[in-house]
């Protein structure tokens, strides 16, 4: 919401402070980097390498089969991992819905607990519970990502118009039909919230998890980088997961937006 509210400010401004913002924010992002450029001509290369030798390392990234392997598998992760978030999420924000006794136990224990519980937590006890796989890196993320989409859509519940419900029922007393056609359409811009919050925190806990509980994806690549003293590829993990969280944005998550707003 912010964001769009935000887009409608911008576009509110006249052509020539919309194209000043545009400068100063692209102009911003190359002072940036020539500052980097001027600090590791400075630095020795084990603390800060150049912006050239990040890019070589990022361009690796999504070109090398072996590093595009890794690439590959921490999108795949973390794509999963928001999707089962958003459907465990959704159905225990739906719960006491049909089942009014169910709101202690769904928004008293179990939000609570999700919500407190530390990351670092969720990833050590995986690696005891799982051992290093694939689902180690899947659990910790849901794990995490599960109260975000829980918060999200119970608000949007608690906000959905209560006499287009009680017109849907005059009509059917089919639930099916009423969630399909009414409550689900009125849930979808938290349930989009919900998606971009769940798309944004998994990024960021996508490392965690791989660094503990695998043997591939961007945060293994980090852990080796780490250990074999590589600067640069370490800094590029951390841009092409940037990169990647920007297309997903651009490409999927704003498109969608303007769709549910519509």
């Amino acid at each position: 919401m912010e964001r769009a509210d935000a887009r409608k400010t911008a576009a509110a401004l006249p052509p020539r402070q919309r194209l000043l913002s545009r400068l100063l924010a692209d102009g911003l992002v190359v002072a940036a980097v020539l500052a980097w450029w001027a600090m590791s001509n400075a630095l020795p290369a084990n603390i800060l390498p150049s912006p050239a030798a990040v890019a070589a390392e990022l361009w690796l990234l999504f070109t090398d089969w072996v590093y595009l392997g890794h690439t590959a598998m921490s999108v795949v992760r973390v794509l999963l991992s928001v999707t089962l978030a958003l459907a465990i999420g959704g159905l225990l924000a739906f719960w006491p819905l049909g089942s009014p006794w169910a709101r202690a136990i769904v928004h008293e224990r179990i939000q609570p607990f999700f919500n407190s519980f530390p990351s670092i937590g969720w990833a050590i006890l995986a690696v005891i519970w799982f051992r290093v796989s694939d689902f180690t890196a899947i659990f910790v993320q849901v794990a995490i990502l599960i109260p975000f989409c829980l918060i999200n859509i119970s608000a949007g519940l608690k906000e959905l118009d209560r006499e287009a419900l009680e017109m849907a029922r005059s009509f059917t007393r089919t639930r099916r039909k009423i969630l399909f056609r009414i409550t689900l359409p009125l849930l979808l811009p938290y349930i989009v919230g919900a998606l971009r919050i769940a798309y944004g925190v998994a990024w960021k806990i996508a490392l965690v998890s791989e660094l503990f509980g695998t043997g591939s994806g961007i945060g293994y690549l980090m852990g080796e980088a780490q250990q074999s003293a590589k600067p640069a590829l370490l800094y590029a993990c951390c841009f092409a997961i940037v990169l990647i969280f920007f297309a997903g944005e651009k490409l999927v998550l704003d498109p969608l937006s303007r769709r549910v707003r519509r």
